[in-house]
């Protein structure tokens, strides 16, 4: 059973949306700020595959791609545990200029309840924060992969409409 409510976070970063979607679209800029393992093709079909770490896998497919505006893909656990299958939810991540910088906008649309919404809040919370660190031209230091392996920084939710 899904959560209706999708979770929401937005983050601005200095840099314009070109900077910023190269970092979401091109597989060496990305693996800077994401997990140990990519295999990303960002077209509509391409795969999405992450490794946050040794021991967990993300699968997924892009659906869409807009640079250098928006990009969407599933999103799913390889680890049955996890509770969210691959490809079983969607995630939004739409690029706002927004004078010299960027407003992200990720939204995850889907999410069973339980504890795989908090899991997945934090660790969009550590990951937009790695992001927005190496977007600015920044080494946001190694990536701890777990999202509960340290307490990852508090983002603004968004609010929907």
């Amino acid at each position: 059973m899904s959560d209706n409510e999708p979770l929401v976070k937005e983050i601005y970063i200095d840099a314009s949306p070109d900077l910023v979607f190269s970092f979401l679209s091109e597989r060496d800029k990305m693996l800077r700020w994401t997990g140990l393992t990519l295999d990303v093709d960002p077209q509509p079909g391409g795969v999405f595959a992450l490794n946050p770490n040794s021991s967990e896998a993300v699968r997924g497919e892009y659906v869409e791609v807009i640079p250098p505006r928006r990009i969407v893909f599933t999103w799913g656990w390889e680890d049955s545990a996890v509770g969210v299958p691959p490809g079983s939810t969607t995630v939004e991540i739409d690029l706002v200029a927004q004078g010299d910088g960027t407003l992200v906008r990720l939204t995850h649309r889907n999410l069973p309840g339980g504890a795989v919404r908090p899991m997945h809040d934090a660790g969009w919370n550590q990951l937009l924060e790695r992001l927005r660190i190496v977007a600015a031209g920044g080494d946001p230091g190694p990536n701890p992969g777990c999202p509960t392996a340290r307490a990852a920084p508090v983002l603004r939710d968004a609010q929907t409409t």
